[in-house]
């Protein structure tokens, strides 16, 4: 048991390791456990702002208003995402090669160029707020009643950004401890936060859906200033100087190059998400809509982890290519794919079992939890599938090859799942339940193809 305490100690300690020597299991536990309870911690805010907005008078029109913010939202997490993945990707090359002032001055130049990008994007989210909604399929009082959560939640893009690509960065030079120390810390102020903003306490007013944006966004920015002390000040293997910012085009060249396909993988994935969305919204009305909702938060509260143990793989596929080990990449990939599969199952068994209590616990309206409950059972059929494919994506993304899981996210979800859920919810008469056999039945594809490409090796032969 001692054994067991020092080796969690040392995976959350931070404490910098050579990933391209320690034993192969080590090394993916040693990055997976940190990385896991950062995707934790992410899938907290979600739920956390749920759980009080679904208390609220109106809650079916704030429950859909956090859904579909947040599938909106999806698309500036993909570019957060896409960006972290150059970030990842370039600083775990350089690390590899025992080059850290050169992986510092990559990652500087990853968060110049996502700084710019996502704060012109936040403009448009924060004038449509309204509209947006009303885009998603939300009625137009419903839209009135949470155009400022939506407003809020699109203008604080560029903390949502910087929270990701700087955790990306991290976890790219292996310390994920830091990565999950910020969104732990960002989390307590957001739990502690919400109630008091949402229902009011003492001289502070009650501000309903409103408070939830403002406390997500304060808990956020708290995790961000954490971050940027390590990046700045603290005396880490990464270490970003003023003039590292400097624009530098032949590594901004390399950062748009992997960052781009990285960006289109994601959005290809969000897209199909929010018309997943509309979908369920349009053919089964507010509390399909709100039960969806409700079960694609829990959904990720547990995928959210599966995530972080996936990128596992991206670390280690990136480092033990800057040192040249290929075989040892490859091999870190597999064990990974093994633990992934083993939470999965877990996962799979809680919902069917527990699914009932789980829900209950965000809503009590029956048919809310009907419709929630079904969503939860139908997705989680993929859910072994779904850990598969994380881990090949990661691999494919550590390695610094973004277009490979690009093209499959676009034939997986736009070629295949939307039109699926289109013909199963409408030309079927399904509705919702037609959308969310869709989701299992693409994942799977997706996640078949994917191993198959990477079995394949090209992602071998990739310069970063």
């Amino acid at each position: 048991m001692s054994k067991y305490i020092s080796f969690l100690k040392k995976a959350l300690s931070g404490e910098e390791v050579d990933y391209t020597k320690a034993t192969i299991r080590s090394a993916v536990l040693l990055l997976a456990i940190p990385m896991m309870l950062e995707m934790a911690m992410e899938s907290v805010f979600a739920l956390v702002d749920l759980y009080f907005v679904g208390h609220l008078k109106e809650s079916g029109y704030a429950i859909q208003t956090v859904g579909l913010t947040e599938s909106v939202l999806s698309v500036m997490y993909s570019i957060a995402i896409g960006m972290s993945m150059a970030a990842t990707a370039m600083v775990a090359r350089r690390i590899g090669e025992k080059n850290p002032e050169q992986a510092s001055r990559s990652a500087a130049q990853v968060i110049l160029v996502s700084f710019i990008v996502t704060f012109i994007l936040s403009l448009f989210g924060v004038i449509y707020a309204e509209e947006i909604l009303i885009l998603m399929g939300s009625k137009p009082d419903a839209a009135a009643y949470g155009k400022e959560f939506t407003r809020i939640m699109m203008g604080s893009s560029v903390i949502i950004m910087l929270l990701f690509l700087i955790n990306g960065i991290f976890r790219g030079a292996g310390n994920a401890a830091i990565a999950m120390k910020s969104l732990w810390i960002a989390n307590i102020a957001n739990i502690i936060l919400c109630p008091v903003l949402i229902k009011g306490f003492g001289p502070i007013p009650a501000l309903g859906l409103t408070g939830a944006a403002l406390a997500t966004t304060i808990g956020r920015s708290i995790g961000v200033i954490y971050q940027l002390y390590h990046l700045l000040v603290a005396d880490t293997q990464i270490r970003i100087l003023l003039h590292y910012f400097k624009p530098n085009f032949s590594v901004i060249q390399s950062v748009v190059k992997i960052a781009t396909p990285g960006i289109f993988q994601f959005v290809i994935a969000s897209c199909s998400w929010i018309f997943l969305a509309q979908l369920v919204a349009t053919t089964g009305g507010e509390n399909a809509s709100a039960g969806y909702q409700t079960a694609l938060r829990l959904m990720m509260f547990f995928m959210l982890p599966a995530w972080g143990l996936s990128n596992a793989a991206s670390t280690l596929v990136g480092q033990n290519m800057g040192a040249n080990e290929m075989l040892r990449a490859e091999q870190s990939v597999m064990k990974t794919v093994k633990y992934n599969v083993i939470f999965m199952v877990a996962v799979s068994l809680i919902f069917f079992l527990l699914g009932d209590f789980l829900v209950g616990f965000f809503t009590q309206e029956t048919e809310i939890k009907d419709f929630a409950k079904n969503a939860l059972h139908i997705m989680s059929i993929g859910f072994i599938f779904y850990g598969i494919g994380m881990v090949m994506i990661n691999a494919f993304n550590g390695a610094g090859d973004t277009w490979t899981p690009t093209w499959v996210n676009l034939c997986g979800f736009w070629l295949f799942q939307i039109p699926l859920a289109y013909f199963l919810s409408k030309h079927f008469g399904m509705g919702p339940k037609g959308v969310f056999i869709s989701i299992p039945a693409a994942e799977t594809l997706i996640t078949i193809v994917a191993f198959i490409l990477f079995k394949n090796g090209k992602w071998k032969t990739v310069k970063v």
